[in-house]
């Protein structure tokens, strides 16, 4: 019999599994909520989940893991291009919303169940066995440079293998009390933050929407943990400045982790120069999970991303796939990952799974070096296309292909550039059609057919863009 992927929810025990501002479950009320929903679940291919920062989320989304159904999770800011994609990609039987939430689009023609968060008069059912570790429990749609999303199948042994992996390096209990303001749509704020305390038996406080403040109040009372993304850090280390009780209160956290980008050295130094606390960081992607992190108990060196996690096989090789063994700080190589931790494959992309996978090791495309010590430094993409900004990975093939739609553009180059905010803003270079347009114009063209996070938040406009002799565009040689 396989063992269940959140024990706690199980035994239904009164204590507190989730908190929304004044909204509290525990998960006795959560096993309820979530094993009554289950039976209308069981038996479908697959759920979405309009994946709000709300109770309603995480209640759809612990009824459809306890059904045994994988969820896809859909972006509430979603453009209408990238929604239809998704929806006739992952072809869901229901989809899952907070009662009264008008649905766009494709989703408004999809049979709909709402989602009741009042345990009261909710009889809760008894628990189905526990679905085999192979059973995908997520399809999480991720970028990448070129064309539609694709649809990322993780199974449940990923997230049990992964998430007991990361509470061994940060020594993570059912004492610990997590706080975070991240989307619910993505692998950081809901497989990490809202499945990982559920998985441990703890709790989760989620703020609806970052704010120093917030976290400062949590903290300040019973959370011990923070998550956030490097934009969320650096608000915080600025407000940190300005408020001593603030400062104190983040001094008391036992752990702070940052992920989706790296974390400036900068925020790091000025963090722990206000609150005594340094950040640890982690590296995953969505088809992985976790690979790396630093410890709880290790050395918290900026720009690094720690040791690979108990159960991940990690390697660095070279442009033929022989590995790199050096462990010199210099030596580059693309980072290669295996074990339990690993996606199933692309949905409905065959081809595209086989092109990321060497011989059972997932290629990720990051470039890293390792240290005498063997913490893995990221150093780069091998691609030059993924943009890294405000906590998301966002391919810059796809922002290319919308502006070029755009009537007023005919040729145009898209780029990331260093952001002490956003880690990197997107940068639009772009050769006018005629009149040149507003800036403003292209970034709301972009925001409304994929996502505002997309937007170009820099537009330069040139004459004509650098290319090469086969008329790729060299985006190294643009500069502002």
């Amino acid at each position: 019999m396989n063992s269940p992927l959140l024990p706690e929810l199980v035994a239904g025990s009164d204590r507190t599994a989730l908190r929304f501002a004044a909204a509290e479950l525990t998960y006795r009320d959560l096993n309820r909520l979530a094993s009554h929903l289950a039976d209308r679940l069981r038996g479908r291919a697959r759920v979405a989940v309009w994946a709000t920062p709300t109770m309603e989320t995480c209640v759809a989304v612990v009824a459809a893991l306890v059904a045994g159904v994988p969820v896809v999770p859909v972006n509430p800011k979603i453009g209408e291009r990238e929604l239809t994609h998704v929806v006739a990609d992952s072809e869901p039987d229901v989809v899952l919303s907070a009662p009264n939430v008008e649905l766009p689009g494709p989703l408004a023609s999809l049979a709909r169940l709402p989602v009741q968060v009042s345990p009261a008069d909710v009889v809760a059912t008894p628990t189905a066995a526990e679905p085999d570790g192979e059973t995908p429990a997520f399809v999480v749609y991720t970028s990448g440079t070129t064309g539609p999303p694709k649809g990322v199948v993780l199974p449940r042994r990923a997230l049990a293998a992964n998430l007991d992996a990361l509470a061994e390096a940060w020594g993570w209990t059912a004492d610990d009390v997590l706080v975070h303001g991240l989307p619910l749509f993505h692998v950081h704020g809901l497989i990490l933050g809202v499945v990982g305390p559920l998985r441990r038996g703890g709790s989760l406080h989620h703020l609806g929407r970052f704010s120093s403040s917030g976290v400062g109040t949590e903290l300040a009372r019973e959370a011990t943990m923070l998550f956030g993304v490097p934009t969320m850090y650096h608000r915080l280390v600025a407000d940190c400045a300005d408020d001593p009780a603030l400062a104190a209160a983040v001094g008391r956290a036992r752990l702070l982790v940052s992920g989706s980008a790296a974390l400036p050295a900068t925020d790091h130094a000025r963090l722990a120069e206000l609150t005594g606390q340094r950040v640890v960081e982690r590296y995953g992607m969505t088809e992985t999970l976790m690979n790396c992190s630093v410890r709880a108990d290790g050395d918290r060196r900026p720009g690094t991303v720690g040791l690979p996690l108990p159960g991940v096989d990690l390697r660095l090789v070279d442009d033929s796939g022989t590995p790199v063994g050096a462990l010199d700080g210099e030596t580059v190589g693309e980072i290669e990952v295996r074990g339990p931790n690993l996606f199933l494959g692309y949905l409905n992309r065959p081809d595209a799974t086989a092109e990321v996978m060497r011989d059972g090791w997932f290629r990720t495309g990051d470039m890293a070096v390792r240290d005498p010590d063997g913490y893995v430094r990221i150093v780069g993409r091998r691609a030059t296309d993924l943009i890294k900004s405000g906590g998301y990975k966002i391919g810059a093939g796809e922002i290319e292909n919308v502006l070029l739609e755009h009537p007023g553009v005919a040729e145009v180059a898209v780029t990331g550039e260093p952001d002490a905010d956003l880690g990197e803003r997107i940068v639009a270079w772009v050769v006018p059609a005629g009149p040149a347009p507003s800036a403003e114009d292209l970034a709301d063209h972009v925001a409304r057919l994929l996502a505002p996070h997309k937007r170009p938040r820099v537009v330069r406009f040139r004459e004509s863009l650098p290319r090469n002799e086969m008329g790729k565009v060299l985006k190294r040689a643009l500069d502002g």
